[in-house]
């Protein structure tokens, strides 16, 4: 039984992450457990492409994921009493896997994209995440 659910978000797909949200709060509800809703914010990747933006734009970028995502999880989810948030910066699959490890949570919930041949069954963060995390993973197809 789960006591700590982490819900995974692409805020760039809000109806891709329709139903993975719809089957961790049913989960989180049959279960009694908590709700974790996090989105990652890709980073520039090269050193020199981060050197093209404001020294603020960073923050900035992460202020704005985080009211979005307090947005859309507020339409999903009514009130958010006992469910807890996180806006995390660089590769998406190395930091839902962070996090989960990080607050000890028992279940990581992900949704995958419709497959496309390049992806054979679920999407690239989907399948790393699935392979690489030490809790159960769900993944919930749109």
């Amino acid at each position: 039984m789960s006591k700590t659910i982490l819900l995974a978000v692409d805020l760039n797909d809000p109806q891709g992450a329709e139903r993975p949200a719809e089957e961790a709060l049913e989960l989180a509800k049959a279960m009694g457990a908590k709700l974790h809703v996090m989105n990652v914010v890709p980073d520039f990747g090269m050193a020199v492409v981060g050197s093209f933006f404001t020294k603020d734009h960073n923050r900035q970028m992460l202020d704005e994921a985080r009211s979005a995502l307090l947005e859309w999880s507020q339409e999903r989810f009514g009130e958010l009493d006992g469910v807890s948030f996180s806006i995390d910066q660089g590769t998406v699959y190395e930091q839902i896997i962070k996090e989960a490890s990080q607050l000890g949570v028992d279940l990581i919930v992900v949704g995958a994209h419709k497959s496309q041949l390049k992806d054979y069954l679920i999407g690239p963060n989907a399948a790393r995440i699935a392979r690489h995390a030490k809790q159960s993973v769900l993944v919930v197809r749109d």
